[in-house]
C-alpha cells in the first residue's frame, strides 16, 4: 500500500551541491560591485551566506530570521513572523541578501519590504517566487518539495520494488 509520502515530488539536494551550487552563484554576481555585507536570512541562508563570504572576500554578515514555515507540519502559515531585522543594513542598499530557496515568495516580499535596496540572490527558486529575487542557480517546478541537507540525515530506503501488494 502507498502513502501520501509516496506521492510527493521531493529533490534532495547535497552538502556538495550547496557548496557547488553557491559558488556558482558567487560566480554570477561577483561582477555586480562591492557589497558592504550579506545579510542571511535564516535559517536556510546561513550556509549559503558562509560559503558566499569566503568565495566574495566579505567579512561582515547580518542576520534576519524569519518563520513562514511552521516546523511542526512543514506547510505555509500564511503569514511572516519577524523575530530579527537586520540592523546594520538599513533599506538594503550596498547588501547581498541570501536565503536558500524562494517558494511562494511569502517570505520574499517580507524581507523586499524591509530591505527593498538588497541585490537578493537564492540558490533555488521555484516559479512563483522567482519574479521576487536578483538571481539563482536553479529553478524547481512549484510542486517540488527540496529537501536541504541541514533538514535531513542519511538512512536507508527500501527499493520501490519490494512493495508488492
Amino acid at each position: 500500500m502507498t502513502s501520501l509520502e509516496d506521492d510527493i515530488v521531493s529533490e534532495v539536494v547535497s552538502w556538495a551541491e550547496v557548496h557547488k551550487d553557491t559558488r556558482a552563484l558567487a560566480r554570477q554576481i561577483h561582477t555586480k560591485g562591492t557589497f558592504k555585507g550579506i545579510i542571511a536570512i535564516t535559517r536556510g541562508g546561513l550556509i549559503p551566506a558562509a560559503i558566499m563570504a569566503r568565495e566574495l572576500g566579505i567579512k561582515l554578515i547580518e542576520t534576519v530570521c524569519v518563520e513562514a514555515y511552521r516546523d511542526d507540519a512543514a506547510e505555509l502559515s500564511g503569514s511572516v513572523n519577524v523575530m530579527k531585522e537586520a540592523s546594520m543594513a538599513g533599506d538594503g542598499e550596498d547588501w547581498l541578501m541570501i536565503d536558500d530557496l524562494v517558494d511562494t515568495g511569502t517570505t520574499a516580499k517580507a524581507v523586499r519590504e524591509m530591505m527593498p535596496k538588497a541585490f537578493f540572490v537564492t540558490l533555488y527558486a521555484k516559479p512563483e517566487g522567482r519574479p521576487l529575487v536578483d538571481s539563482f542557480v536553479k529553478e524547481v517546478a512549484q510542486e517540488t518539495w527540496v529537501f536541504f541537507p541541514w533538514d535531513t540525515q542519511l538512512q536507508y530506503s527500501k527499493p520501490i520494488g519490494t512493495d508488492k501488494g
